[in-house]
């Protein structure tokens, strides 16, 4: 037995992005760049790792938006279109940069490599759902899935209407059945946002763990023994599992984590930016939308040094070096905690799974990397939450305090004054959601009712996901966020009017189902009859 475990724990999520009415979108590349730059080389790294048989196992948490995109037929046929035309793009870049400037011609082999690659895993080893393929290393055991909110809602802020957070809950855990065949083991509460009373949601949708912040074990009613360290039982059976603050500095601090080794691909450096547009005017939407194209030249340098030319070999050897060093610390703080309690310690490193790959471009060798070097590092195991949890035979009990991963530890970054105008809407139309749900039981009422208040429902959740306010804050692509708010929530008011004046209009019914095409046997059920979280 080990001194203790590590478990890497990654949230895959993106906001449901699904515009059959327009191709070419700007924003349905969030996701063809994170399936090209981090799911299928995660895909791919698994599939080695099981091929070597080398025994590992992580925490994957997928969204229920990103497992209905990874669904849609529409968004994979676009997707393998998106490849094969940066498969074009890479034979551009060989001939340009042969007549142009051979220094960077290995590069552009390098990526045409990449996207070979990556047209075989999508097209061989997961015939275009690549749901495929962590289906499959779900089953080997290789990762545990989990779950998160429906759309990813952020729950502190839509406990206003406690039978908001309950479906968000219940309807995410519906989705994650249907499609692996069994209630989700766990929660990735959106933004690890968390507030007193919530475990009793998540253990009603099936979870029996989920993630916080380091503050929120750390304040909490009792303070823990173990601290972060062990999982702490909220009282209900439901455990809380605290991020540990020295690996995310490791990772994602600007100064001090590893993404910023001037020997790591620059992350702003590409030419869709760069080229003149004679260049590559062709490869751009419109022909003079600058857009990443995932071909990037240049490595970070460090400073204000000019921009040198990227080296693989030389980033994929700093990548398994700062693997090692991952290791040897959490070798070094493994033996220290084994010494401090009589529970086997765990040390909890959730990050989102965009990082590996997307931002930080060397993430998943460095995770390759650590998973085969820990076969062989004494004292410690990677392992997955539910695998820990089934060996502890007793969890201190005590409630965690309200908290969340982002700026400041609380609510901020979602509530401010760049979005704020956005929860009363919410608020209102989940307090007619709920008339809705009382007034036309689903299982009564006529088929095109049921349609109707279903879609209503979608329209909601749709409206409530996180990713609007943070969007908002952050002041990119604010435009589509305040859009999809204002047009979900238009959706809604709509439908609700058309219902309660019983004037539906089915070929517009139709239309939003088509476009909001997610949850298709959404139980609006869960809006009536709830009571307060608080009270319990």
């Amino acid at each position: 037995m080990s001194d203790g475990a590590v478990a890497i724990v990654l949230h895959a999520h993106l906001p449901f992005v699904h515009h059959p009415e327009q191709e070419g979108l700007l924003e349905e590349r969030w996701l063809f760049d994170a399936l090209t730059d981090c799911y299928l080389p995660l895909i791919g790294m698994l599939d080695r790792l099981e091929e070597d048989g080398v025994r590992f196992s992580l925490t994957l948490s997928l969204s229920p938006t990103l497992v209905t995109m990874f669904q849609s037929e529409l968004l994979q046929q676009r997707y393998l279109a998106h490849l094969q035309q940066l498969a074009k793009l890479a034979q551009s870049e060989l001939k340009r940069t042969r007549l142009q400037c051979s220094d960077y011609h290995p590069l552009a082999f390098f990526y045409q490599q990449r996207i070979d690659q990556a047209l075989t895993i999508w097209q061989q080893r997961c015939d275009g759902n690549i749901l495929t393929a962590f289906t499959h290393h779900f089953q080997t055991g290789n990762i545990e899935l989990i779950t998160s909110a429906a759309t990813h809602g952020f729950l502190p802020l839509l406990n206003h209407n406690p039978s908001a957070v309950k479906a968000q809950l219940m309807i995410g855990a519906d989705l994650f059945e249907a499609t692996f065949g069994q209630r989700p083991d766990g929660f990735w509460l959106p933004e690890c946002a968390y507030y007193p009373g919530l475990e009793h949601l998540v253990r009603e949708a099936g979870g029996r763990y989920f993630f916080t912040d380091s503050h929120a074990i750390l304040n909490a009613s009792e303070r823990p023994q173990c601290g972060v360290h062990a999982p702490l039982d909220c009282g209900n059976g439901v455990a809380a599992l605290g991020r540990d603050p020295d690996c995310s500095r490791q990772v994602w601090s600007a100064t001090e984590g590893y993404p910023g080794d001037p020997e790591y691909r620059e992350y702003y450096s590409d030419i869709g930016f760069d080229l003149p547009l004679e260049d590559i005017g062709a490869w751009l939407p419109g022909g003079d939308i600058r857009v990443s194209t995932g071909f990037k030249y240049h490595r970070i340098t460090g400073g204000d040094a000019p921009k040198v030319l990227y080296d693989p070999v030389a980033a994929t050897e700093r990548a398994q070096n700062h693997a090692s060093d991952f290791l040897q610390r959490r070798q070094r703080q493994l033996a220290v905690l084994k010494t401090q309690t009589e529970s086997r310690p765990i040390i909890v490193a959730p990050y989102d799974a965009e990082l590996f790959g997307h931002w930080w471009f060397e993430g998943p060798l460095w995770l390759e990397s650590l998973i085969r070097q820990a076969v062989n590092t004494p004292g410690l195991e990677i392992t997955g939450c539910g695998t820990h949890l089934d060996r502890c035979d007793r969890l201190q009990s005590a409630t965690p305090s309200a908290s969340s991963w982002g700026q400041q530890g609380y609510n901020r970054y979602w509530l401010n004054e760049s979005n704020e105008w956005i929860y009363p809407h919410l608020h209102h139309a989940c307090r007619q959601m709920e008339q809705l749900a009382a007034d036309y039981p689903w299982q009564v009422v006529d088929a095109l009712t049921q349609r109707a208040v279903r879609q209503a429902a979608r329209s909601l959740l749709l409206a409530q996901a996180s990713d609007w306010p943070f969007i908002m804050k952050s002041a990119t692509m604010v435009e589509y966020a305040v859009n999809s708010v204002k047009d979900h929530l238009a959706r809604f008011n709509y439908l609700y009017d058309s219902i309660i004046n019983d004037q539906i209009d089915l070929e517009y019914l139709t239309a939003l189902e088509t476009m909001d095409a997610i949850f298709p046997d959404l139980n609006y059920g869960y809006y009536s009859g709830v009571e307060s979280v608080t009270e319990k």
